[in-house]
């Protein structure tokens, strides 16, 4: 009686260690990706799209450096204790991007603009740490256009760059396998393309031709 009272068990047990196999198998553990903030207290769709997606998590973790670098800037502009101030508006714009399609393409610009505004300010937050994961802002004089482009790139994978001139903006993925550096997006205006291989520079933007660039000198603070 002992011995089938044993073996009974023996095969509940292996059923139960079956069953578990199969709900691991079924419905696996989201990966733990390494971000700026607490995962387990994320409650905006933003954060909780962070802590889930490889790129955005390493976008995260670039932009508390650029933060913390400009920290220690006595003279970025804005100043330290406005960074600070600066920081903590970003963070709930960051989480005001609504659940939805368009939920990684708002969390993406949100990152992206914030990173181009802290290496702006701050000639240390530019240093060319080896382990950097952003670029720029770089200056591009374009022929039909009356401001200069600045371009502050995340090498992320895909790539990111944030485009500003005069009072527009856009933020523009990588083209994966592209021959040189072509990025593309759009907006309510309609479809943008960039593309950088070294000094050539080619961008066109909704309602014009493709057009040729110059990199300018660097005019940062």
């Amino acid at each position: 009686m002992k011995t089938v009272t044993a073996l009974f068990t023996c095969l509940l047990a292996a059923g139960g260690c079956a069953a578990a196999s199969s709900c691991a198998q079924a419905a696996p553990p989201s990966p733990t990706l390494k971000t700026s903030f607490d995962c387990t207290q994320a409650r905006a769709a933003a954060e909780k799209l962070v802590c889930r997606d490889p790129q955005l998590a390493q976008m995260d973790v670039e932009l508390m450096r650029l933060y913390r670098l400009a920290l220690t800037d006595q003279r970025s502009v804005p100043p330290p204790d406005t960074v600070i101030i600066d920081q903590q508006f970003w963070v709930e714009t960051r989480n005001q991007c609504a659940a939805g399609p368009e939920l990684k393409a708002c969390t993406i610009r949100s990152y992206a603009e914030r990173a181009h505004q802290l290496r702006q300010g701050s000639a240390i937050v530019r240093t060319r740490d080896p382990d950097r994961l952003t670029e720029g802002p770089l200056a591009f004089r374009c022929p039909g256009l009356n401001a200069p482009i600045a371009a502050t790139f995340f090498t992320t994978q895909p790539g990111v760059v944030y485009l500003k001139w005069a009072n527009a903006s856009i933020t523009l993925s990588q083209v994966p396998n592209d021959p040189g550096n072509r990025y593309t997006g759009k907006d309510s205006l309609g479809n943008y393309s960039f593309w950088q291989d070294g000094d050539a520079v080619l961008f066109q933007k909704p309602g014009s031709g493709e057009m040729s660039c110059s990199v300018e000198p660097e005019r940062l603070p």
